[in-house]
């Protein structure tokens, strides 16, 4: 309780403050991604924000969430499940600097002040991100750099558009819902992304080294790791817009790959589907899924986007493959996911919505065909458009699992709550 109340103070002084600043100060930033109600449905940052450059400018933000669990779980194996009852979830918090370099040139890093794995702070990555050559010469290849952004650096990898939406430790405020997807494709690794938009267009190629944690041991262990998207994008009038996109995943070779596996933030349904042993640091995946693959891994995700009016809907549809290191067969994994979200209110501050989320493939070394289904249906209210207030019902089921495994038909289900300040 110490902590939750520490961990608000900060949270709360830090918005109070920067609340202010921002009353006599403008803080946007070229090609930033707004960290309000603002940058819901924003996907890539490539705009210039109707921001004019007027000198380095430091800008200071962050998040903090805090959620209600209240649920219930049971196994037809052998019941070990750690008791699991309805209280607090530690709460986790974000520091966000975002500097305005020069004309075109932004660099951001997040750091986890607190998270479900690292009680301590330590830093996400960060990265630079140019859209104007001009600290070359001014007007150098301008009009290349009219369509093209250069993003490099230890950063979070744009594979798929779900993961503008998840949630990413204390980030909350754009997810509609509380949970991520059971196969959560998220990771950061060093590399470089190049953006190309002709219209409404999207072409990014990108190039990682595919390692989770960076160091220079284990030569020859690591193929880098080939990004891609195409996408298209159109605002047809004030009351529709369409976007769809297809991005590439692929390496063909990881002494460990973390591409299901590289959240460290940690999931938001504590200790589901866990034994007596388990604990909130150790065991911050619960309630996702990690298909195993560490090695010769590709993916594709297809997401289409559709918004009319206060009606919008987030499809996903995902093509995974890849193997175990001491498996010599490739296994597959298909993921669909849809989220329906209908806001309306004054400023559409007021959002009703549904998310169904499956996924099924074979499992590692079992060889048996599982299947993972998720629902959530909840409501949440912007009081601000920096402060929300979320709810919902969850249930997921696990199907074809050996009875000696914990998740054989397994179940958790109840109502989660969450608090997020974004600024």
């Amino acid at each position: 309780m110490k902590h939750l109340f520490k961990s608000g103070m900060i949270a709360t002084l830090m918005a109070a403050t920067l609340s202010t600043f921002g009353q006599v100060n403008n803080r946007d930033l070229q090609q930033f991604r707004f960290p309000d109600q603002r940058g819901i449905n924003q996907f890539e940052a490539l705009e210039d924000n109707n921001v004019i450059f007027d000198g380095v400018k430091v800008r200071m933000g962050g998040a903090f969430a805090l959620q209600l669990q209240g649920l219930s779980h049971s196994t037809g194996s052998m019941d070990t499940l750690i008791d699991i009852g309805t209280n607090f979830n530690l709460p986790t918090a974000n520091l966000d600097l975002d500097v305005a370099l020069a004309d075109g040139m932004r660099m951001h890093i997040r750091t986890y002040l607190s998270s479900r794995h690292h009680p301590e702070s330590w830093v996400k990555g960060g990265y630079l991100q140019i859209s104007k050559l001009d600290f070359i010469k001014p007007g150098f290849l301008e009009n290349v750099m009219d369509i093209t952004t250069i993003k490099v650096g230890l950063m979070e990898i744009n594979y798929g558009d779900y993961h503008f939406r998840r949630t990413d430790n204390a980030r909350a405020i754009y997810n509609p819902f509380v949970g991520n997807l059971i196969l959560d494709a998220f990771n950061t690794e060093a590399g470089a992304e190049i953006y190309v938009t002709p219209g409404d267009f999207l072409i990014m190629a990108g190039l990682t080294n595919g390692k989770l944690n960076q160091n220079v041991t284990s030569p020859g262990a690591y193929d880098p790791v080939i990004l891609g998207k195409l996408g298209y994008d159109r605002q047809f009038s004030d009351d529709l817009r369409l976007r769809l996109t297809s991005s590439l995943y692929m390496t063909g070779k990881s002494a460990r790959n973390f591409l299901y596996n590289g959240d460290r933030g940690g999931s938001r349904f504590y200790l589901v589907m866990e034994d007596y042993t388990a604990n909130a640091t150790s065991n911050f995946r619960s309630g996702r899924y990690n298909p195993g693959f560490t090695n010769e891994v590709t993916a594709v995700m297809i997401n289409p986007f559709v918004k009319f009016k206060g009606l919008e809907l987030l499809g996903t549809v995902e093509l995974t493959s890849g193997k175990a290191e001491a498996e010599t067969d490739t296994r597959n994994w298909t993921q669909l996911a849809a989220d329906l979200v209908y806001r309306f209110g004054p400023t559409d501050n007021i959002y009703v919505g549904a998310k169904y989320n499956q996924a099924s493939g074979e499992e590692a070394f079992t060889g048996n065909d599982v299947t993972i289904n998720r629902i959530e249906a909840g409501a949440g209210w912007y009081l601000t458009k920096n402060v929300m207030l979320k709810a919902e019902y969850v249930q997921q089921t696990y199907d074809g699992f050996d009875a000696t495994n914990l998740l054989h038909e397994g179940q958790f289900d109840g109502i989660m709550m969450e608090a997020v300040v974004s600024f």
